[in-house]
This record gives structure tokens, C-alpha cells and sequence, in this order.
């Protein structure tokens, strides 16, 4: 299959300039896709973007990625009610080097390549461009009544959002349709490429091209991802799923795959990973036959987890998550990060002690009771121990235990638990 066939299959194309398939058959075709570097990091709903690059080079095209400082600053309306913050230039910097850190995770970015990836921002050429320049050299060609057209500016014209639409939103899709103008004059940049909300803003720049240059330019774009329950792709009870392992750990990274519903990892397999089409119609007639095993969701996770971390921070994830659902012990415990380690058990039960107390020594009847809070009171810890319903660090105890730091795990932790479900952890100060 060729690039675009690739993406039809994969269901990656939701609207496509006629013409722009027999370009990418023609020749080494360069195409780009903006990102806006509002935060300094990626997060999963930025992925589809990436792919798509991904796929364009690994089908011998030239990808570029376009951070966008002036479009940024500006803000977007396709898809939103309300202008958004502006940023200063040192944060876009930082953003965009943040960014570049990641793509390349993706992307070859070897100069030596004749398809190797480019990173520019828009600001670099934006930042110099007077006002009366801008709208000699580019407002003339596009007439307000087009501008009009765009479903962009006219949701926001008839109402939605309170404030209206500012000029700067406005003269956005100007600004965006300069940035391909200026990427075909400078990198023979023939192809742009983004979310189907980005239809309206990529065919001014498409019609740019053709009136100042008389020259022909395409356009392709991708559907806006969904759930199949109809929630927000992406989201979870505590935001945006990051790329930025601060921000989401490896291992809640690894989860939202792993969790994701049947209809959703069929769909998710085919756009975020590389997997030839016969490998995953295989994969999904095995998942098929015994959905209980979750075999497309374990090797989706797998494979983006992997991509975007590390191998050890997926083997880190399948231990932390063995620790909840599996057969671990003190040993394995102790292999996992300490980031990891508390990443799986936040919202349990916490509760600090000195270590200068756990040197001397604390039973095991005191530490679940008086000293944590973790049980009411003591008569409750000895009816659990005589249950033998109480493990530290996943090994069973019984009253005459006492907590030292030899059960200390990386130095910090002690995880306590009650039957199979109940856990507490132990941060020692």
C-alpha cells in the first residue's frame, strides 16, 4: 500500500485534497503539521498528528513539524469558545526544545537523510513581519467573504463563546496560511497535514499558494479521535494523559491503554502503531476469539509505551501492575522506581513516620495502629494478624513483627496491606 492507502486502511483520512495521492505516488513529496507549544510537553492526543509524520517518512517523504511561537501566541479558534492565553517567547522555547525531545522519538530527525525530519517555528520569520508588510504581501490575496466561510470563524460569528471573536483569532487562518507559503518557498513544502477541525485554516493556505505563486499545494486531513462510548479521547479523572513522564507516569501511561474498551484498542492499534496490516487483522482474530485475555489491549500498550518511554519503563509497568494483580514479593518491590511505586498507589492510604523511630524499631501492632492511623486500634491489627490477613512489603506477618529499616523499600517506603485489597503506604521521613 502507498501512504495514503496505508492511512485510508488505518482510518486516518477524513477529508483529502483531489490530487494530492498521484503527488505522494510522483515523488519525494515534504509535508508538515503544526503543533502549538502551549505546555512542554505532548500529550496522547498530539500522537495521531505524530503518526502521521511517522507514516509520511517511513513512505520516503520528507516530514516537517512546525512549532507554532506566532500562531501560539495568537490562539487558534477551530474548536474552541474563548481565546486562549498568550505566551512569551522564552516559554515557547522551552516548549519547543521539550517538544523536539519527544517527536524525536518518532521522527528521524538525521540531517543526512534525504527524508530527515525539519523542527522550525513560525516565530522565526513571524517575529520581523510589520503589521502594514503582512497585510500587503498576504491579507490582499484572501478577501474577507472567504475568511467567512470557514466554520471556524463562522461558529464563533453567530455566537458560541461569550466574547465573540477578536481580530487576532480572526487573521489566524492568514497567519497559518502564510506559515505554508512560506515552508513551500523555503523547503519546496508541497503537503500539510492536521485534524479535521484544520480543513478550514489549511485550505487558505493551499489557496495562498495558488494566488501569489500560481503554484499547486495539497492538503490531507485526519479525524478528530473518539471513544466508543462517546467520551473525550484522552481524558482521564486527573486531565490530559502527558507524554512527559512527570507529568503521567510510565505506568498510568501503560494503563490507559491496557484499559481502553474492545471497539477502542481495535480502533487505536491501527493509528498508533506501526504494525503491518496483516499483523493486526491477525492480532484482532486472536483477540476475537478470547476477548477475556485482552491480547490487543496488552500489545497496543505495549508498543506505545515502549515508543514513547522505554522497554524497562514497560517491564517497570507490568511489574508495578503485578504488585495489584499479581503474585509479587519484597524483591519485586523493590525493583520498581520509586515514582512508579507511588504513581500505583496514589489515593491509598498515607502516613509519614521518623526514621529515627524506625531504627529503633516499631512493632508491627504500634505502626498499623497508634503511630499510622491506618487501624482504629490495636485490638483491630491483632485480629487481622491472627487472620493472617496482614502482609508488610507483600510478605505475611505476625504480631511479633517489627518494622526496621530493613524493610524499607528504596529507602522510602513501606508498603503495609490488609487481605488482597487494602493497602497503605509507609513514607518514612
Amino acid at each position: 500500500m502507498n501512504f495514503v492507502q496505508d492511512l485510508q486502511w488505518r482510518g486516518m483520512i477524513h477529508d483529502i485534497m483531489p490530487g494530492t495521492e498521484e503527488q505522494l505516488n510522483k515523488e519525494m513529496t515534504t509535508g508538515y503539521l503544526g503543533i502549538d507549544p502551549t505546555a512542554d510537553s505532548l500529550h496522547i492526543g498530539h500522537l495521531v498528528g505524530i503518526m502521521l509524520l511517522k507514516h509520511l517518512q517511513e513512505a520516503g517523504h520528507r516530514p516537517i513539524v512546525l512549532v507554532g511561537g506566532a500562531t501560539g501566541m495568537i490562539g487558534d479558534p477551530s474548536g474552541k469558545s474563548q481565546e486562549r492565553n498568550l505566551l512569551d517567547e522564552d516559554s515557547l522555547r522551552h516548549n519547543q526544545e521539550c517538544i523536539k525531545k519527544q517527536v524525536s522519538k518518532f521522527l528521524n530527525f538525521d540531517d543526512k537523510s534525504n527524508n530527515g525530519a525539519i523542527m522550525v517555528n513560525n516565530y522565526d520569520w513571524m517575529k520581523d513581519y510589520s503589521f502594514l508588510s503582512f497585510i500587503r504581501d498576504i491579507g490582499k490575496h484572501i478577501t474577507v467573504n472567504y475568511m467567512m466561510t470557514k466554520d471556524s470563524v463562522k461558529k464563533r460569528i453567530n455566537g458560541e463563546g461569550r466574547e465573540g471573536m477578536s481580530f487576532t483569532e480572526f487573521a489566524y487562518q492568514l497567519v497559518q496560511g502564510n506559515d505554508f507559503l512560506h515552508l513551500f518557498k523555503t523547503y519546496g513544502c508541497k503537503l500539510q497535514m492536521g485534524g479535521s477541525d484544520q480543513w478550514g485554516n489549511i485550505t487558505t493556505g493551499t489557496e495562498l499558494i495558488r494566488r501569489t505563486l500560481g503554484q499547486e499545494a495539497f492538503a490531507l486531513t485526519c479525524p478528530l479521535i473518539t471513544k466508543a462510548d462517546g467520551g473525550k479521547f484522552g481524558k482521564t479523572e486527573s486531565g490530559n494523559v502527558w507524554l512527559d513522564p512527570q507529568r503521567t507516569s510510565p505506568y498510568k501511561f501503560y494503563q490507559f491503554w491496557l484499559n481502553t474498551s474492545d471497539a477502542d484498542a481495535e480502533k487505536y492499534i491501527k493509528i498508533f502503531t506501526l504494525f503491518p496490516k496483516e499483523h493486526i487483522e491477525e492480532l484482532i482474530a486472536k483477540h476475537n476469539e478470547a476477548p477475556h485475555l485482552r491480547l490487543l489491549q496488552k500489545e497496543l500498550a505495549k508498543d506505545i509505551t515502549i515508543r514513547v518511554h522505554s522497554q524497562k519503563d514497560y517491564e517497570d509497568a507490568i511489574s508495578a501492575s503485578e504488585i495489584l494483580f499479581g503474585n509479587s514479593n519484597a524483591d519485586n518491590l523493590r525493583n520498581i522506581p520509586t515514582d512508579m511505586l507511588l504513581s500505583v498507589f496514589e489515593g491509598v492510604p498515607q502516613a509519614e513516620i521518623q526514621r529515627s523511630e524506625l531504627q529503633q524499631g516499631i512493632g508491627v501492632i504500634d505502626a498499623l495502629s497508634e503511630k499510622t492511623g491506618f487501624f482504629s486500634s490495636k485490638g483491630e491489627v491483632r485480629r487481622s494478624l491472627k487472620e493472617n490477613a496482614i502482609s508488610i512489603n507483600k510478605e505475611k506477618v505476625n504480631d511479633e513483627y517489627v518494622l526496621g529499616e530493613k524493610d524499607l523499600i528504596n529507602d522510602r517506603i513501606i508498603l503495609a496491606q490488609k487481605g488482597k485489597k487494602n493497602y497503605y503506604l509507609i513514607i518514612v521521613k
